[in-house]
């Protein structure tokens, strides 16, 4: 199953909502909260991202992100840190920045954002007729 940008942002909030409280206790009005949403919205959400293998609810109505739905939030988040980061490092706003990084990290590919990270980590070495420009 692909995921819209949509599919990931729930993964990233979950992500970001188990870091948060206490023993990974998520519940969906908790994601409703973090995200701004209503109910009904997060749990046509939730129904579709179990459906396809990403998060699993409890006999509690817990939800807990599965292996498949971990490994997407946490690329997700990662690109989500990176871009702010480059952006504010570059004298974007940090409203700006977190608005753009929230667009930016669903529309890069792997490739790219690989070859990017590891070309700033490097020191930031600039590439092509671009450079400099």
């Amino acid at each position: 199953m692909k995921l819209h940008a949509s599919g990931e942002d729930y993964l990233e909030a979950m992500l970001i909502l188990q870091r948060q409280m206490e023993e990974s206790a998520v519940r969906s009005i908790d994601l409703a909260r973090h995200m701004g949403f209503s109910k009904p919205s997060i749990s046509h959400a939730v129904g579709v991202l179990q459906d396809g293998g990403f998060l699993e609810m409890d006999k509690d109505g817990f939800l807990h992100l599965t292996d498949k739905g971990r490994e997407v939030a946490e690329k997700i988040y990662e690109r989500h840190q990176f871009f702010i980061d480059q952006l504010i490092a570059v004298g974007v706003d940090e409203t700006t920045a977190e608005q753009d990084a929230c667009r930016i990290e669903h529309a890069i590919s792997d490739e790219s954002f690989q070859k990017l990270k590891n070309a700033i980590r490097s020191g930031g070495k600039q590439y092509g007729k671009y450079s400099g420009g």
